[in-house]
């Protein structure tokens, strides 16, 4: 029988800790679509942490800052 590990299951506030943003920034990031969320019960919202690590994008090499 296998055993299947249980994802790691955030906060908004836990994420937005994490990717150094405000639970603002989060919620908006839910509600545009980018961040998937789960919602359990009228107001407990948690995010899948694997969710939050595969929003990041590798920039382009020849990509400059500011310009």
């Amino acid at each position: 029988m296998f055993h299947t590990v249980p994802s790691v299951e955030l906060t908004k506030k836990q994420a937005a800790e994490l990717k150094r943003v405000s639970v603002k920034t989060i919620e908006r990031w839910i509600a545009e679509g980018l961040l998937e969320a789960y919602r359990y019960g009228p107001r407990l919202v948690r995010i899948k942490a694997d969710a939050l690590e595969s929003m990041g994008r590798p920039i382009h090499p020849n990509f400059e800052v500011g310009g």
